[in-house]
């Protein structure tokens, strides 16, 4: 199983961020600081395992095959009604 950190802010993560907040900085700075966060919260990353990456996989497919059907029941059902309330009611598509 994938390892699990959790991001609490503690009290030295908010007094930096005022910190770096309060600080004119200029254009290169800017980008400077947050290439420097993006590379921090990239560290926080948890690639899953390969169970995991299938059992996710897995997951995504079948709800999508059920939406599916449920999706073309609806249309099936409002194109009957469609066609027997404006159109040929013999005609049923």
């Amino acid at each position: 199983m994938a390892k699990k950190v959790v991001d609490e802010p503690s009290e030295d993560v908010v007094a930096k961020a005022k910190k770096d907040s309060a600080q004119r900085r200029g254009p290169f700075g800017r980008m400077a600081l947050f290439i420097r966060q993006v590379i921090n919260e990239l560290k926080k990353v948890v690639t899953p395992t390969r169970r995991e990456l299938v059992s996710f996989t897995l997951v995504v497919l079948v709800f999508v095959i059920i939406m599916m059907g449920i999706v073309s029941g609806l249309d099936f059902g409002f194109s009957a009604l469609v066609n027997f309330l404006f159109g040929n009611p013999d005609l049923v598509v």
